[in-house]
């Protein structure tokens, strides 16, 4: 089966288009006005149908009368329905490739992937067609189609956003975030979804930068320039004991547990099409073994321990998102499968963590967009925000 691009990052659309100018009449201004929202088509919304990314999932599953909880929070804040977006297959791929809907083409850059599982979310803000691109992520599935298309993209801290109405993927790691073209209308659109306000309070003084993954990554000669010229406090991290750890492996293994614990019964009674990356990858979830689960389990509170060294006295760390611009359309499936494994291994640190994770769209190589993150303690988003817009101003 081959990948085929297609022309709308949409699934569904509602019947009547809405554009950014319609604003409704409230009584009190509301944060999100008249702001165009793309949903991505793993939250449900009431009389609409939810594929998943998958038709054989559409199929299995009766419509629903729910709306998802992420999703009433941002209408009931003045944004307006522009449709629901392509996603890739139960979310399970950071490419952005889907064999049964489409993959969505990356406006910036449209010999490049879109990136994933958030793709026509994030397409859809990339071209103009919406103002905010509600999507999820997992392993890295806003971060990584928001590094690809340019746009500024939230993990939020793991459990500050609910989740109800939405399908899982892995729980213990499944974020709600959004994607924006600018950093004012992500803060707008992330402090409308999240549960509690208050969070961490402290300011972020300082950066801790990962030099090593910077060093490693295809645009270390911007960022470098980028780093040397910021108005705060920078200090070099020790990630040598991090490095020691086998990240990308360690997060396979226990989102696998959990995603085959989510899924497998489905997969075993329906046995859907799935593209052959993403059924080899729900195979090897069916694989994963007790001790390997308690292993993993033990590194993770490793990471979370060295985490929160690296982070302590208000500090956030800085690092590549990706390990460079978006792949190519026409990448093997091989070579794909090794940029995955590289790519885990920086999206790990915040998902292992459970951290909050801002990337910010800050360079093009060759035309096609990258960027660094700041990962900040838990329920940091706010003093995040603040940091970016004194780095980025």
């Amino acid at each position: 089966m081959n990948h085929h691009s297609v022309s709308s990052p949409f699934v569904w659309q509602p019947a009547t288009k809405t554009s950014r100018a319609e604003n409704t009449a409230s009584t009190q201004p509301q944060p999100l006005s008249g702001a165009r929202l793309a949903v991505k088509d793993l939250f449900h919304i009431s009389g609409t149908p939810t594929t998943a990314g998958n038709p054989d999932w559409l199929a299995s599953h009766a419509q629903t009368s729910e709306t998802a909880s992420a999703v009433t929070k941002l209408i009931n804040a003045g944004a307006k329905l522009a449709g629901k977006t392509i996603t890739d297959e139960l979310a399970y791929s950071l490419n952005g490739q889907n064999i049964h809907y489409g993959t969505p083409i990356n406006p910036v850059t449209p010999e490049r992937l879109p990136g994933g599982s958030s793709s026509g979310s994030a397409v859809a803000v990339s071209a103009g067609l919406a103002d905010i691109g509600l999507g999820t992520d997992t392993g890295g599935s806003i971060r990584v189609p928001a590094s690809y298309n340019g746009l500024f993209g939230m993990r939020p801290t793991h459990g500050r956003i609910s989740a109800d109405g939405l399908v899982a993927l892995a729980p213990g790691f499944d974020t709600v975030g959004v994607m924006c073209e600018t950093l004012t209308e992500l803060e707008n659109s992330m402090q409308c979804l999240f549960d509690e306000p208050a969070g961490y309070t402290p300011e972020l003084t300082s950066l801790v930068v990962y030099q090593n993954a910077i060093d490693s990554c295809e645009h270390a000669d911007a960022a470098q320039q980028w780093l040397s010229a910021l108005p705060v406090a920078t200090t070099q991290g020790d990630f040598s004991a991090l490095e020691q750890l086998p990240l990308a492996e360690t997060f396979r293994v226990l989102q696998g547990r959990e995603i085959w614990r989510t899924h497998g019964e489905w997969i075993s009674t329906i046995n859907p099409t799935f593209a052959p990356d993403i059924a080899e990858r729900f195979n090897q979830s069916a694989q994963i073994t007790d001790a390997e689960v308690a292993s993993a389990k033990g590194i993770q509170q490793q990471v979370r321990e060295l985490m929160g060294t690296l982070l302590a006295e208000q500090k956030a760390i800085v690092l590549p998102t990706t390990p460079g611009c978006a792949p190519l359309l026409s990448a093997t499936p091989a070579a794909l499968t090794d940029y995955r494994k590289q790519l885990l291994s920086l999206t790990a640190l915040a998902g292992l963590a459970g951290l909050p994770q801002l990337h910010l769209p800050l360079f093009r190589l060759n035309d096609a967009p990258c960027g660094l993150s700041l990962i900040g303690p838990a329920k940091s988003e706010a003093a995040l925000f603040a940091l970016a817009r004194t780095l980025t101003e």
